[in-house]
């Protein structure tokens, strides 16, 4: 007679922080990722947030340098936690993935664990750019600012992990990073990252609000700019946690074949 024995779930699904240690490890060894994730977006700031103009023109409760610092740091952060998340479709590709599932890893945990270890990637990002445009002298802001914002913005791009883990389990290694880039490119014009919303036309603007980055950037800027603050940014923020997150938990309970 055959007895079935069930593994029991170890504690938090077999979340811990010496996984998050391995991993973050090991994507911080990825000279390539950290290359595209933390000079492109410092080198943007370089060529469009030292403009002389730009230092000697208000923005809020600091210049427009300051504005486009907290910019690129976001798109750096999003750059960062997205690539960060879909290394998943490498793992997928070699099989690592249903290694995995022989674990007593929950699906919950593991993707807990990609989403924890883009963020460290994504706050090295933010760290880089705000340390050279501090260097720079020329972003001017209050310094609750540039805390608050440096924090919002870390946190906040925890939406593109979940975006990345998605995209990651959705498609094949091969396609995943050309989508991406794609992806970020429409969603940072949707966001005004590069080209601000108020140049738009109306409808434009009102698909922009629809976008992934689009509450996010407001969010993000907000306490440089001041203003109105609209519930609906975190509304857009919340919705698409939840819609890449909840992908994402099922697109792994799924992956089980090699890819």
């Amino acid at each position: 007679m055959t007895t079935t024995v069930d593994r029991p779930v170890p504690p938090l699904g077999g979340f811990s922080p010496k996984l998050v240690a391995l991993e973050s490890r090991r994507v911080l060894r990825n000279r390539r990722t950290l290359i595209f994730t933390v000079v492109v977006p410092t080198v943007f700031f370089l060529i469009f947030g030292l403009n002389g103009a730009y230092a000697n023109f208000r923005y809020g409760s600091g210049n427009v340098s300051a504005e486009v610092l907290i910019s690129m740091a976001l798109y750096g952060a999003v750059l960062a936690t997205t690539s960060g998340g879909a290394t998943v479709s490498l793992e997928r590709a070699a099989g690592w993935t249903r290694t995995l599932r022989v674990t007593p890893l929950t699906s919950a945990a593991y993707v807990a664990v990609k989403m924890v270890t883009s963020l460290v990637l994504g706050a090295l990002a933010v760290a880089v750019v705000y340390v050279v445009g501090a260097f720079t002298g020329e972003p001017r802001m209050p310094l609750w600012v540039w805390l608050v914002a440096a924090i919002a913005t870390w946190l906040g791009s925890l939406v593109f992990s979940a975006f990345g883990l998605f995209i990651g389990y959705l498609l094949p290694s091969e396609n995943v990073m050309q989508l991406i880039g794609f992806a970020l490119m429409l969603f940072s014009f949707g966001g005004g990252l590069f080209v601000p919303l108020s140049q738009f036309s109306p409808a434009l603007r009102t698909m922009a609000e629809l976008t992934p980055l689009w509450g996010l950037s407001q969010l993000v800027h907000y306490p440089l700019g001041g203003g109105a603050f609209r519930v609906t940014w975190v509304a857009n923020v919340a919705v698409w946690l939840a819609v890449f997150s909840l992908g994402a938990a099922w697109r792994f309970a799924r992956a089980t074949e090699r890819t």
